[in-house]
């Protein structure tokens, strides 16, 4: 299974979700087979490492994102990635913009998989303070659990 996370600059949310769900998924879902990437919709920081805030606040709860570099949306990934997950409603329209219609139903929303937090969006805590990225951490942990509890039923489904 072949999944991406999209937010829009690569710098905050979906490196956050790729660094998580890979975390997790090593450590509690081994029989999962999983490749994970994570992409912007925009290129304001293609090559750059994630958000200095984002990295402390990962670090914090045992997640690396130092090797992770900004890289944006390429049209060969609608074709390529199984699940596309974009981290709001925003990016979802972006993704579906850019989507040929064939692989529309790739694409959701990341939250869709933690229907308990009672929100469907990550929220982008670039412009906020420092608990943005701890919220983020808080909703990624929840719905990394979410997304592979659902592939783990899908795997022993087929």
């Amino acid at each position: 299974m072949k999944l991406l996370f999209v937010c829009l600059g690569n710098i905050c949310r979906s490196p956050t979700a790729e660094v998580v769900l890979r975390h997790i998924a090593a450590r509690e879902y081994p029989d999962l087979s999983l490749h994970v990437d994570s992409a912007g919709t925009a290129g304001y920081h293609v090559g750059e490492p994630p958000d200095v805030r984002a990295q402390e606040a990962a670090r914090r709860r045992g997640y690396d994102m130092s090797s992770l570099r900004a890289r944006v949306v390429e049209p060969a990934d609608f074709e390529r990635f199984d699940l596309i997950l974009a981290m709001d409603r925003s990016n979802l329209a972006v993704l579906r913009r850019r989507a040929p219609a064939t692989w529309h139903e790739r694409i959701r929303l990341f939250l869709e998989f933690a229907p308990d937090l009672g929100t469907l969006e990550v929220p982008d805590p670039y412009y906020g303070g420092p608990n943005g990225f701890e919220e983020v951490l808080d909703l990624v942990e929840a719905a990394s659990r979410g997304l592979l509890n659902h592939l783990r039923a899908r795997a022993r489904a087929a």
